[in-house]
């Protein structure tokens, strides 16, 4: 709705802040970490890393306005969304070199670690909903 409120800032969304704020400072300071997570089929990764990393600061600050919340949401939860073909790829490259050496404990625990992280993404999508004053049940 046009004219409603903006969603409160809740600790869930200041928790949200602080994950874009850390992770698009590190994708502009050291984007070489996470060029091997963008999927193979797209091109110019370092681009690609950069522009996520401007995105997630603008949607950080988009959050903390709230003039901009429902808007920073909506963009946090489509962010999201696409970032999450970097967490698929980061799980088939990480089982792609576990079957390599599947006696690695090292490797074999972080393919789980990847493995475990991919369904971490929907409640991070249900805050930013939540600041687009969107409850995942449709109630707002």
């Amino acid at each position: 709705m046009t004219g409603s409120p903006p969603a409160p800032l809740t600790r869930g969304m200041v928790g949200l802040v602080v994950l874009f704020v850390g992770s698009g400072t590190t994708h502009l300071v050291r984007p070489r970490i996470f060029e091997p997570i963008v999927p193979r089929w797209l091109p110019r990764r370092r681009d690609i890393v950069y522009a996520s990393g401007v995105a997630e600061l603008v949607c950080a600050g988009g959050l903390l306005a709230p003039h901009t919340r429902r808007l920073a949401g909506w963009s946090s939860a489509a962010l999201l969304a696409v970032v999450f073909t970097g967490n698929i790829q980061m799980t088939v490259t990480a089982a792609q070199r576990w079957r390599r050496r599947p006696g690695d404990l090292g490797r074999a625990v972080f393919l789980a670690g990847t493995v475990a992280r991919l369904p971490l993404q929907w409640p991070l999508v249900k805050v930013a909903l939540s600041a687009a004053g969107r409850d995942v049940q449709g109630e707002r």
